[in-house]
């Protein structure tokens, strides 16, 4: 495999300063200063690679959205062969990224870009494709268990719930007792998906 260029491991070095610095300070707080700082690199390396901060910010959601979609990938590749259920509460448990799988700063720098969504509109185009994409897939795997017509709701009500996990660890930290958010969901899912099983 040949080794990155050097252009692409500078171009890492700054997005994962971004990540460390906003996770920590917010968008607002994370000056190309900082940035480069927590890369480890002068300001000019940071221009000379990206426009601007929001470049930055832009290739960071592009990236956290396929570590999110590999470590689904991951989990559903596991248990292809056993239940629809069992697929939906992979996709939950690699959603929220539990174990080796946590990381804290992705999950405070998610919140973050979700704010950063409302307010910058090429950062909520970007965003809004990345989560329409992911509730299409958990729809899906819904609707393997509750059927066609049911499944956006369950599966909108089951992704809304995992986004507040990520708000709720990420602006009041320990609130959420360690650990409880991947199990809760899970729950949660058998519950909404068992009152469709009766129905």
């Amino acid at each position: 495999m040949p080794r990155p260029s050097n252009t692409e491991e500078r171009r890492q070095q700054i997005v994962a300063g971004l990540l460390k610095v906003m996770s920590e300070r917010g968008y607002e707080r994370a000056s190309v200063g900082e940035i480069a700082k927590a890369a480890a690199l002068s300001p000019g390396l940071v221009h000379y690679h990206f426009s601007g901060k929001q470049e930055v910010l832009l290739t960071l959601v592009e990236q956290l959205a396929a570590q999110a979609r590999q470590r689904v990938e991951a989990k559903l590749s596991r248990v292809k062969s056993t239940s629809a259920r069992a697929q939906v509460d992979a996709f939950l448990e690699a959603f929220l990224a539990t174990g080796d799988d946590a990381a804290p700063n992705a999950v405070a720098s998610w919140v973050v870009i979700s704010a950063e969504a409302i307010r910058q509109p090429e950062v909520r185009a970007i965003y809004e494709q990345v989560v329409r994409a992911d509730l299409e897939r958990l729809t899906t795997l819904v609707a393997a268990v509750a059927g066609k017509r049911k499944a956006p709701a369950l599966a909108a009500g089951l992704f809304a719930a995992v986004q507040g996990y990520f708000v709720l660890s990420a602006s009041v930290p320990g609130l959420v007792p360690t650990g409880s958010a991947a199990s809760t969901v899970k729950r949660m899912a058998a519950g909404l998906l068992d009152s469709t099983e009766d129905a």
